[in-house]
């Protein structure tokens, strides 16, 4: 049994928070445990966070749509926008930050793409006319199927 759902927002801060809000509580619902449920929430914040940040960076805030397919095994997760693409149209490596030194030196940022990474199986990403697609996958064992 698959089940797909979507929703789409404007890409702002709290527009954002309600969407990932909405993805997450439907995932429950559908039998996603609470810790797998918090995983894709990570991931999926630092994904629509980055569209929010960069994507729209300078620009009016644009629209975010998301799709999501449940089976019972797997989640794909893809997420569009209109806005500016990845640095050299790819997915950057997300490689974890240096957190070697001392504590006040340590990085704001730089932990996203390391933690969307970790935390799935697979991701895709392509251009196509002007907009963004990323595909994130997460393996998934759905409780009471």
């Amino acid at each position: 049994m698959v089940e797909t759902f979507a929703c789409s927002f404007q890409a702002t801060e709290l527009s954002a928070r309600d969407g990932i809000g909405s993805v997450v509580s439907k995932l429950r619902d559908l039998g996603v445990s609470e810790a797998r449920a918090g995983e894709v929430q990570i991931a999926l914040a630092e994904a629509v966070n980055n569209v929010v940040e960069h994507a729209y960076a300078g620009r009016t805030p644009g629209d975010v749509r998301i799709r999501c397919n449940l089976d019972n095994d797997q989640l794909w997760i893809n997420i569009w926008d209109a806005g500016l693409p990845l640095p050299d149209n790819s997915l950057p490596p997300g490689n974890p930050a240096d957190i070697s030194g001392p504590i006040a030196d340590l990085p704001e940022g730089g932990f996203g793409w390391f933690l969307i990474r970790e935390l799935t199986s697979d991701i895709q990403y392509q251009r196509t006319n002007g907009s963004n697609e990323l595909s994130l996958c997460f393996e998934i064992e759905l409780k009471n199927r």
